[in-house]
């Protein structure tokens, strides 16, 4: 089986998935922001923007429509991972349990390295961006409050990260700004997936994916 092409396949699902559903919400705050047709704000002393709330409504959309695509992003590189464990018919065994105690992708570091003297931190992609994608749809899929449309890191990610990427520009500078030991009276920060973010999570499974076939696995376990 070519593990890559599928992979590929359902990378571009995705991609293309986002930027059909995205359409409408993206057109509607731009129509709101240009004051146009349907969105031509009446007359009136109020303070607050017109259609802030239509505005408001299209951004989460945009975001809830971004987290969907991480976390199926997420499930489709775990199953790149064990549909290549059965190809090369070397399972996981028990001496491997303590490695995936820690996450699948740091199993799986410890299985290639083992049993192909391969080792995922060679490649030219960013682990940290394919870590994060994982974290990232941990976080999205248990959410801890039901009064909160936005998923957020906790206290324990940001102790990981060096730099989140998932986060906007104001609260990666705030991040970047404040000293390691003060990080845990900030507000954790959401994780916002911007289209520029899932593109980028996106490329760089694919390239994760052409780095490692091109070390030729399957020669390796012949």
């Amino acid at each position: 089986m070519n593990v890559r092409y599928f992979l590929k396949q359902r990378v571009e699902f995705i991609r293309q998935f986002y930027v059909t559903s995205s359409a409408a919400y993206i057109e509607r705050k731009r129509l709101i922001e240009a004051e146009k047709e349907p969105f031509v704000p009446p007359y009136t002393e109020d303070s607050e923007p017109a259609f802030l709330d239509e505005w408001l409504e299209a951004e989460e959309s945009l975001q809830v429509l971004g987290r969907t695509c991480i976390s199926m992003l997420a499930a489709i590189f775990h199953l790149y991972f064990k549909t290549w464990e059965r190809q090369i018919e070397i399972p996981v065994d028990a001496s491997l349990k303590a490695d995936f105690k820690n996450g699948w992708l740091n199993g799986y570091k410890a299985y290639f390295a083992r049993h192909f003297r391969i080792r995922l931190e060679d490649s030219p992609t960013s682990l940290e961006v394919l870590e994060e994608i994982i974290l990232a749809r941990n976080r999205i899929q248990h959410p801890e409050s039901i009064t909160r449309d936005s998923s957020h890191y906790s206290d324990s990610d940001l102790k990981k990260l060096s730099h989140p990427f998932f986060i906007d520009e104001n609260d990666a500078s705030l991040f970047s700004e404040t000293e390691a030991g003060e990080r845990a009276w900030l507000m954790a920060p959401p994780i916002r997936v911007t289209a520029e973010k899932l593109f980028t999570a996106l490329s760089e499974v694919e390239s994760f994916a052409e780095w490692l076939e091109n070390v030729d696995v399957e020669h390796l376990a012949s």
